[in-house]
């Protein structure tokens, strides 16, 4: 089973950046929620390794071509359980609290780079070409995802 690493920046409100790895190969960009002490729906997962599995169609019926991330592998002080976190298209991560867009509720959205909107919020583009690189490096089939930072 292949391995894919999380490199995360600083979270902010407008989300969190990272770089996804296949080796020393930079597969694509990540955007997320940004990291608000772990809550359910709100929060970017904890670094920790995960195992992920593809699914063709989420459990919600609402994405299809999509991995999703399981709960933590090895234990992390404090963690909760994470049930329902996918890798999926997507464009912003914001904290809709603080009146920010967003696409993810804790999920991970895939994406060639960033820019800003018209509202100068911060947002990933190319999802759709992002998640053919991830099929690419893993193929449609479960991967280990190590999460580091944040």
């Amino acid at each position: 089973m292949k391995t894919l690493e999380l490199y995360r920046e600083p979270s902010t409100d407008m989300g969190t950046k990272g770089d996804l790895m296949l080796g020393d190969k930079v597969v694509c960009k990540m955007l997320e929620p940004p990291w608000r002490d772990n809550v359910t729906n709100i929060s970017c997962i904890p670094p920790g390794r995960y195992e992920v599995e593809y699914l063709a169609v989420s459990a919600s019926g609402k994405y299809k071509d999509v991995y999703y991330i399981k709960d933590a592998m090895q234990h992390v002080k404090a963690i909760v359980s994470r049930d329902g976190v996918l890798i999926h298209k997507g464009n912003w991560a914001g904290d809709v609290s603080l009146g920010y867009k967003s696409d993810s509720e804790a999920c991970q959205l895939p994406c060639m780079g960033y820019t800003v909107d018209e509202n100068r919020q911060l947002m990933g583009y190319d999802s759709a070409t992002a998640m053919q690189a991830i099929h690419e490096a893993v193929g449609r089939s479960s991967f280990i995802l190590e999460v580091y930072g944040v």
